[in-house]
């Protein structure tokens, strides 16, 4: 294994309170870097202060000096660092294996073939790969309960997309409440993209652009021929971060028809009322909101005869930048 295909983690005390603004700035810092480092929180339960957490930072090759007093400049706190090399792995698929099935609304989702379906539900298998979105995080959790909230008070929808789509599952379970809408799924990781394909064939679903099929395309947001060409939407799902979220707040307007939901996610709470704020600013009004611990999903609808004419694209501005990975 050569030095730029190992794999280093840089290990840094932080407050709880820096959690947000790390996770936002993060993606500007590290926008011009060849390969983005991957970041993860996790509370320092061993700890005696109730707020101590440790932000570890995952690096494609040794971490130099600079890039080290980069991530120490996220937050003042910061004062130390710890480098160490790690075997390299599959992080992702190693986080989810082993993961027990989850029940969302009517939803039921497996990571493993070995674990019963339940005959009361939709059922997915969704097995540990190289994209996130199992059902297992809350902001996915979240966002199949909204959707299964929004098929029961009788809203219907006849074309959907899925920005940020990650395992596809959230595209699956929109085609499962609406069988007859058209179904678009998308992500920047091209990773996820293939997931996604292997996804519709392990669910007996069909890949297509036809009603009842799902269409897989790589892209940045909302910016892809096929994306565009199908709108306008009278639903989009996007369970990304709460920067793109914002940037993609006008384009998101501009792609819903008049009346349309928008069901987001992937914002922490501290972060909704600037998510919530930037799509008032584009004409959508909260419809409704639900929480799962610090993790909201938010509802959103388009206000009649309001929206931009023109789609803005991801890097218009400069939190923009899109998210290594699509759902959670």
């Amino acid at each position: 294994m050569s030095k730029q295909d190992s794999v280093w983690i840089v290990t840094l005390p932080c407050a709880r309170a820096d959690v947000e603004r790390i996770d936002t700035e993060a993606e500007l810092l590290f926008a011009q870097e060849a390969t983005q480092p991957v970041l993860s929180f996790l509370e320092d339960t061993k700890g005696t202060d109730e707020s101590q957490w440790l932000l570890q930072v995952y690096c494609q090759g040794k971490p130099d000096r600079k890039l080290i007093n980069k991530i120490k400049g996220l937050a003042p706190g910061i004062t130390s660092a710890t480098v160490e090399q790690v075997e390299q792995q599959d992080w992702v698929t190693l986080s989810q294996e082993g993961l027990p099935p989850i029940t969302a609304g009517r939803f039921h989702v497996r990571n493993s073939a070995d674990d019963a379906a339940n005959a009361d539900h939709i059922n997915y298998l969704i097995p540990a790969s190289r994209a996130f979105g199992t059902g297992q995080h809350e902001t996915t959790h979240g966002c199949l309960e909204m959707l299964d909230r929004l098929r029961s008070a009788g809203h219907r929808f006849g074309n959907i997309a899925d920005i940020g789509t990650g395992t596809g599952l959230l595209a699956f379970a929109a085609m499962a409440l609406w069988p007859r809408a058209y179904v678009i799924a998308s992500d920047i990781d091209p990773a996820a993209v293939e997931v996604t394909a292997e996804n519709v064939v392990l669910n007996s679903l069909v890949e297509g652009t036809g009603a009842g099929q799902v269409a897989l395309v790589e892209a940045a947001g909302m910016d892809h021929p096929a994306i565009v060409e199908r709108a306008p939407y009278d639903l989009i799902i996007a369970n990304i971060l709460a920067g793109p979220l914002i940037s993609l707040a006008p384009a998101f307007a501009a792609h819903l028809s008049d009346g349309g939901s928008l069901v987001l996610a992937g914002l922490i709470g501290e972060q909704a009322d600037a998510v919530i704020a930037a799509c008032r600013r584009a004409g959508l009004r909260l419809a409704a909101r639900s929480d799962r611990g610090q993790w909201p999903t938010l509802h959103l609808r388009k206000r009649q005869r309001h929206g931009w004419r023109r789609p803005e694209r991801w890097g218009d501005s400069g939190d923009s930048v899109a998210p290594g990975y699509g759902s959670w």
